[in-house]
């Protein structure tokens, strides 16, 4: 049983009531309180302190102070009036008091709960500014970033047209060089074959004198060109007769082992790795499940046995393009177009592939130029293909947004 404080005191104004309750050397921080609009508690064991108050007081603005050995409330009358008394006649009545205690347990409770949805809102809230403001900070670098991007894009493509400038005029330079060259060489054989005409013409009439004297005499003999050869040589110093028979030896040695080391790649391997279409479809395979780097190996490997085999190339350019080596598959690309040379119809598809492959290679490496040449290549050839018309679109689109930013 709890000992019921009853040595407490109360004060009044119209507006304010204050209360103050002694602890009896209870500890602050062990004391309880409950507050409602007509009902107060204060629990520091073993003592409490229960008051069911007369009218109506507002517990929004109430307060509680703990401190000096005492409990001092500061309550505001929803009603401004002198009280008679502090307590509420429907004290003694027991069932009354336990309904105004359960009635105040579920505003306390209701405003607790009140409390923490407002808290939880609250803190929602300041998620959302959060959120928003880390938006924003990373939409600030994306711009900031798109703007380094375009800056270097802008530098990259004026230092192009610089190097291309000086090309263009370093062409220009060597070709009026050799224009010049070449005049004043053909000036000089002009002079010399003026001179060897007059020459010619002396010699004749010098003849007429002298026809007679060198009948018996053979004729002198006429002036010609000899064209000289050298034999080609794998070896950096003069050849040496004393040197012939080892270099001869030496040589045969190394085509000897070049021979026996193909022999011995050629037995370890079975028929089936010698059949370029059988490698083609083991390469597709290990292309379908992801495994570009075993299937591009596999490709060179048909390549090396059958090197005039347009679809192993662009096999393995498409397997250089997920492999992002966007300057091997150029060349991959470059050498399926040239063994698919003369275009005819039964190979329309391979080279519509490849030329799709090149393409995108390009636009990957930012040379939209030549990739939209390639994309509008391919729709030449498959004028129904839809996706590579629109992505000829959208590249088009890039070199005109380009264009846009690099005029004046």
């Amino acid at each position: 049983m709890p000992l019921i404080v009853k040595d407490f005191h109360w004060e009044q104004s119209e507006i304010i009531l204050w209360i103050t309750i002694p602890l009896k050397g209870v500890k602050a921080n062990k004391v309880d309180i409950i507050l409602s609009d007509n009902y107060l508690k204060v629990s520091f064991p073993p003592y409490l302190f229960e008051c069911f108050l007369a009218y109506s007081v507002d517990d929004n603005k109430g307060s509680a102070e703990v401190g000096n050995g005492v409990v001092l409330f500061t309550l505001y009358k929803q009603v401004p009036k002198i009280w008679e008394s502090l307590t509420s006649p429907d004290a003694s009545n027991t069932s009354k008091a336990k309904e105004i205690r359960e009635e105040a347990q579920k505003r306390i409770q209701h405003r607790f709960e009140k409390k923490q949805t407002e808290l939880l809102e609250t803190k929602r809230e300041h998620g959302k500014l959060a959120i928003n403001e880390m938006m924003k900070i990373e939409e600030e670098d994306r711009q900031r970033i798109e703007q380094i991007k375009v800056s270097e894009r802008l530098k990259a493509t004026k230092d192009l047209e610089k190097w291309k400038n000086e090309q263009k005029l370093l062409t220009e330079q060597e070709k009026s060089k050799l224009l010049a060259q070449q005049y004043s060489i053909n000036k000089t054989n002009k002079l010399q074959d003026k001179n060897e005409g007059k020459k010619q013409k002396r010699i004749k009439a010098a003849c007429i004198f002298v026809k007679h004297a060198k009948e018996g005499q053979e004729p002198p003999r006429e002036n010609g060109k000899i064209t000289v050869t050298h034999t080609p040589r794998i070896f950096p110093t003069p050849t040496r007769e004393s040197q012939v028979h080892q270099e001869e030896e030496w040589l045969k040695k190394q085509s000897n082992a070049r021979q026996a080391i193909q022999q011995s790649l050629d037995n370890d391997l079975t028929e089936q790795e010698k059949n370029p279409q059988w490698l083609q479809d083991k390469g597709n395979s290990f292309f379908a499940a992801g495994d570009f780097k075993s299937a591009a190996n596999v490709y060179t490997h048909a390549i090396h046995l059958t090197p005039k085999l347009a679809a192993l190339y662009s096999n393995r350019a498409a397997c250089h393009l997920k492999m992002r080596n966007f300057f091997k598959c150029i060349e991959d690309c470059s050498k399926a177009m040239d063994l698919l040379f003369p275009p005819v119809p039964q190979n329309a598809a391979s080279r519509c592939k490849a030329l799709i492959r090149r393409g995108t290679a390009f636009c990957h490496l930012e040379m939209y130029v030549e990739g939209l040449r390639d994309y509008e290549c391919a729709l030449h050839i498959d004028p129904n293909n839809t996706d590579v018309a629109v992505d000829a679109e959208r590249i088009r689109k890039i070199i005109q947004s380009t264009d846009d930013i690099h005029r004046p």
